[in-house]
């Protein structure tokens, strides 16, 4: 009789599936999450060891204090647990794994529940292969078939053959099917070739050794196979019904799948996993049997057939609990396991052992081995299996959301509690460092340099405007300029050497007096455009000035780290440089290299009045009247140069009274300088603060040490903040309610 009653049990299972893919959803997320964390924290561990020889002995002691790689191996571990829940809620099936040790009747109870035979499922008459699992899936709408999945070379190699290399001692494994089939097998090592057990597992290797050729072209295949249902057994077992020894396509399979039609049709979509019957000498088998109860079943059935001659339960029976508890820690075994008591009254080549089934039931938990209820059931029995099936069914679509909350719940509460730990470990890490003493040093070497900085630049500057005031009633570069104007003028005047100009001149313009006036405007033009080339006469002792500042701020100063510019666009760079909160001195900077001397505002109004006797309405010197044309071509030749050089002598005059004015100009804005960048008000601070920022440029030897350290402090901590961030709770949450 059913421990629980479920109506509609096909709609049940079907809804606890649907409901089961959402959160399957989510863990995938947090699975992607916990990777880049577990890549953060590689990362993390490997510039530790890098700065163990990069750093001074208090920070070395730190970070040795410092353990990342056991949270690399937490994180790894909650994967795995998450993979399993994963795969947990992403099955299509509610899955019930069947195990037992060998020849207990595990077969015959799976034969009895999905209406199979010995042809499909071979039992314990035969010898049946032992590696190959079996998933039985309930599908109503179809004939029986399979589908045969088979290991890959590489699989083969790790899973299969990799394990009796380890066990027996045989030394490296094969790293390729041809290695492994074309070199000899290892021998068994001396020191334990005497051992019965490790020489049957030997026997074991060398049965897919010596038949390698029989069954290697399945290990290249790539897709599932599917065959009909009188090909199951060539691939699930080594030997025919009746007896005959011929098959070894087993050896290759990794995993079949079989689709058939239970007898109990009210089960809904259900499928029974199959595995190998333990207690064989096969390596390998209980490493597959947690492998497939942690993340392949929702619940275990364990079958015993206690001998009717008297029985007990033995090492064995707790130790397949044992690994079968193993495989999935965060769901308790006694939760979703049932134990099967195989009863075989009625035989009379066999006994009965009814009473022994009892006394083992009674005796259960006295061994701990805690089950939800043992069943006494006749395995091949339809009925009977029916029974224990529908038992199981029934508590399963009763209890599978509780099962499923709690076993979510679990590995959320560890995925909440490493979060934590690890955000506890990464703040240490942010702490590796500790910065104060490293800034506390820094400021005091900064001062130190910039009391220096600022004595030696006003004692520099000071010195320079002493300079300029000692040579500010003399301007060499102007006098040169005005010189060379001069000479200029005098060279090219504009005024005809060559008396026939002035003939043609006249004979274009209709008369002499028109060709005069004519010649005056041209000649008053010439020197106007001589006198324009003082334009950078005017300016070479600003320019002189300028760069004497200049070298007095890079040389003097030591601020020739700041920038490769030198001279007057080191000013221009250092007012565009400067920030606009700093106003005195981005002002002071901005005027010194801006500053320039124009002709048209400084020379042009002081000459040119001494140019209006060239003007042809002034007259100054009028022609004659004279009738001959060689008398007047001469006038007004010899006019022309008498007027040109009383304009000439007078400009000069002009301008050499005012020799002095462009070096006072270059005095008075280099006053202006030094009086703005030295002297207003809240400047000293504007200039602290400046090369406070700038200090690993001025100062380059003098920071080099400490600047390596704060980059190698600033790269550790832009690692644990990858980390940290990373590791945020949010990330981490895969369950708020089930």
């Amino acid at each position: 009789m059913s421990m629980y009653t479920v109506t509609n049990r096909a709609a049940t299972i079907a809804s606890i599936i649907e409901k089961r893919r959402p959160l399957a959803e989510k863990i995938a997320l947090v699975e992607n999450n916990l990777q880049t964390l577990f890549d953060a924290l590689r990362s993390l561990e490997e510039h530790r060891k890098q700065l163990l020889t990069q750093v001074d002995d208090d920070v070395i002691g730190r970070l040795r204090d410092i353990d990342l790689t056991s949270w690399q191996s937490r994180i790894g571990n909650e994967c795995k647990a998450l993979s399993q829940l994963k795969a947990r809620f992403c099955r299509k099936t509610l899955n019930i794994g069947v195990v037992g040790l060998a020849r207990q009747g595990k077969s015959r109870l799976l034969q009895s529940l999905t209406g199979l035979t010995t042809a499909e499922i071979p039992d314990g008459d035969g010898q049946h292969c032992t590696g190959v699992r079996s998933t039985i899936y309930h599908n109503p709408s179809t004939e029986t078939y399979a589908e045969v999945l088979f290991h890959s070379e590489r699989s083969f190699l790790n899973e299969v053959i990799a394990p009796y290399y380890e066990k027996l001692q045989l030394g490296a494994k094969a790293t390729s099917l041809e290695e492994f089939s074309h070199k000899s097998l290892p021998a068994l090592p001396k020191h334990i070739s005497d051992s019965t057990k490790l020489g049957a597992m030997y026997e074991h290797l060398q049965r897919y050794y010596i038949n390698f050729d029989k069954y290697q072209r399945l290990l290249r295949e790539t897709s599932a196979l599917r065959i009909s249902r009188n090909q199951i057994r060539e691939y699930v077992a080594q030997d025919t019904l009746d007896g005959q020894r011929i098959y070894f396509n087993y050896l290759a399979v990794k995993e079949v799948k079989i689709f058939c039609q239970f007898p109990n049709a009210d089960i809904g979509n259900i499928a029974l996993v199959d595995m190998p019957g333990l207690g064989d000498t096969g390596i390998g088998d209980e490493e597959r049997l947690m492998k497939t109860l942690g993340q392949d079943v929702d619940a275990v059935l364990f079958v015993r057939m206690p001998k009717p001659s008297g029985d007990y339960w033995g090492k064995s029976d707790v130790e397949l609990y044992d690994t079968a508890r193993a495989s999935l820690p965060d769901l308790p075994l006694e939760l979703w396991s049932f134990m099967v008591l195989n009863r075989i009254g009625g035989n009379p080549q066999l006994g009965d052992n009814l009473n022994n089934c009892k006394g083992l039931a009674g005796d259960i938990t006295n061994k701990h081995i805690k089950v939800i209820n043992p069943f006494i059931a006749n395995c091949a029995s339809l009925e009977e299996a029916g029974g224990v099936l529908d038992n199981v069914l029934n508590y399963l679509t009763n209890k599978i959301n509780d099962l499923d909350e709690k076993y979510a719940s679990t590995c959320q509460q560890k995925l909440t509690q490493l979060q934590s730990h690890i955000f506890a470990e990464l703040q240490e890490c942010q702490n590796i460092f500790t910065s104060e003493e490293q800034t506390d040093e820094e400021d005091e070497i900064f001062e130190s340099l910039f009391e220096e900085f600022w004595n030696t630049l006003t004692s520099s500057l000071l010195s320079l405007v002493t300079e300029f005031k000692e040579q500010s009633d003399n301007d060499n570069d102007f006098l040169f300029s005005i010189n060379d104007t001069i000479a200029n003028c005098k060279s090219n005047t504009a005024i005809p050497s060559d008396l026939r100009e002035i003939k043609q001149k006249h004979d274009s313009m209709g008369s002499y007096n028109k060709a005069y006036d004519q010649y005056l405007d041209e000649v008053r033009t010439r020197l106007t455009q001589h006198f324009l080339t003082l334009d950078k006469g005017l300016n070479c002792s600003i320019e002189k000035a300028q760069k004497m500042v200049a070298h007095v701020l890079l040389e003097q100063g030591g601020l020739r780290g700041l920038t490769e510019k030198r001279g007057i666009e080191f000013l221009k760079f250092m007012a565009e440089e400067l920030p606009e909160k700093h106003n005195n001195l981005k002002r002071s900077f901005q005027l010194l290299s801006t500053f320039e001397l124009s002709f048209r505002g400084l020379v042009q109004p002081r000459i040119r009045k001494h140019l209006n006797d060239l003007r042809p309405d002034a007259k100054v010197i009028r022609l004659s009247s004279s009738l001959l044309e060689e008398k007047m071509q001469k006038e007004i030749q010899e006019n022309l140069q008498i007027l040109h050089a009383e304009a000439l002598y007078k400009c000069k005059e002009s301008l050499n009274s005012m020799l002095s004015e462009p070096s006072q100009a270059a005095l008075a804005i280099v006053e202006e300088f030094v009086d703005q960048a030295l002297r207003a008000k809240g400047v000293n601070k504007e200039w602290r603060l400046f090369l406070k920022k700038q200090k690993s440029k001025v100062w380059s030897e003098k920071f080099a040490q400490l600047n390596q350290q704060s980059e190698i402090r600033q790269r550790w901590l832009d690692i644990v903040r990858k980390a940290i961030l990373a590791n945020q709770v949010e990330f981490m949450q895969f369950l708020n309610c089930i």
